[in-house]
Order: C-alpha cells, then structure tokens, then sequence
C-alpha cells in the first residue's frame, strides 16, 4: 500500500485508488496520515475538523468517518488508541518519508549519483502537495514545509548537476524558475554560475543585475 501526499490526497493499493471519501472524511485521513503512527485525539479531531464549534454529531461523524476508512485500508490500518485513533505506516509506505530519504541519501557523494537521486526523489512529486486540502488550516503549515522542502531539493539536484558539468542545459530550466520565484538568491547564483561557465558572462552579469533589482525592491536588500 502507497500513502501519497506529494500531490492530491491518495491511497494506492495493487494499483488500484483506494475511495478516501471527500470532505470532513478525507480530512480526517489526511489528519491522522500527517501524525502517522502516533495517537491523535478525538479532541484534537473535533478542533481541526470543526474548529471552536463541532456540531453535536461530531462524535458520532468521527466514529462513522474511521468506519468507513476501515474498510477501505483492511484490517489492523487504522486502530483505536484511547483517546483517539492511530494510522499506522511504514516509512516504505508513505511518499514524503521516500522523498526525505533520498535526500538525504544524495548528500556527501559524487555529483552524478547525488543528481539521479535527487531526480528520483522530485519524481515522486504529481503535483502541490495535498493539492485538494490546501484550503485547510490544519494542512496548511505541512503544505508549506513539503513546497520548502522540494524546492530546496531542487536547488541541490541543480547544485549536482553544476557540479558533474551539466551547465548549458541548466540555463533554461534555472531562468524560469527565478522568474518564479525572484526572491531565491540560491537560484540567482546558480543561474549566474550555469552562464558564467557556459562562457555568456555578459549574460551572467545582467543576471546579476535583475537579482539585485528584484532584491532591492521587494525587501530592501542587496545580494
């Protein structure tokens, strides 16, 4: 069974989506995936579902709720743990932990290994992370790490491939992303050295100067 976070909420099983259910249920699947292994509360359960006013059914959902995801995740998945519920899941299991241990796997070793572990981490990625819960509050700040996180894998596949001498293929890809994101010194720096070292210094210059101009506006700082 594959837990999938890196993208919409999903459940894989023989390559078959498992039926995760929509709204207050999925919610609570995607709750009780993010605190994988360990006990939440019912308490906690009503607070991130409903806020400061659960309905006077918010019991009876919740039981409903894990019921149905029962039966969906076979036996022995999801279990009661007073005061609330577990979900249990191997490391192996889950996506973002896959993706976290090849990162780490990709430190300290020579560039052209570091690169084809990075590109199999950023492979797992189909798309925002909990694309369908990111107007929740309770997703929210997770949301946040797993896009820091990818995109600092990004920055070291990119750190890699200027390494093993890959350059003048990265010029394209490392132009649109500090048109996305124009605040990411890493990025303006990496995009200087890919130009610098695929002999465009003018290039690598001008570089330089929309990164200072971006920098100075926006936050009032130099590169």
């Amino acid at each position: 069974m594959e837990f999938r976070l890196l993208g919409p909420l999903e459940i894989v099983e023989r390559d078959r989506s498992l039926a995760l259910g929509a709204g207050k249920q999925k919610a609570l699947l995607a709750i009780l995936l993010l605190n994988a292994n360990e006990v939440v509360s019912t308490d906690r359960l009503h607070d991130e579902l409903w806020g400061e006013s659960p309905p006077a059914t918010a019991a009876k959902s919740i039981q409903l709720y894990v019921s149905r995801l029962r039966k969906e995740l076979g036996e022995g998945r999801l279990v009661t743990r007073p005061p609330g519920y577990v979900l249990k899941v191997e490391p192996h299991e889950l996506d973002a932990a896959r993706f976290r241990r090849l990162v780490g796997e990709a430190r300290n070793i020579e560039p052209e290994r570091a690169g084809r572990k990075l590109r199999e981490a950023l492979d797992l990625w189909r798309g925002p992370p909990l694309a369908d819960l990111e107007y929740e509050a309770f997703a929210q700040p997770e949301i946040a790490r797993l896009r820091e996180a990818r995109l600092a894998a990004l920055e070291q596949r990119i750190d890699a491939d200027l390494a093993a001498g890959h350059q003048a293929a990265l010029v394209g890809e490392l132009e649109a992303l500090v048109s996305e994101h124009p605040l990411r010194e890493r990025l303006w720096a990496q995009l200087m050295l890919a130009l610098y070292r695929s002999s465009r210094q003018a290039e690598a210059l001008e570089a330089y100067r929309a990164a200072r101009r971006s920098l100075s506006e926006e936050l009032g700082l130099e590169p």
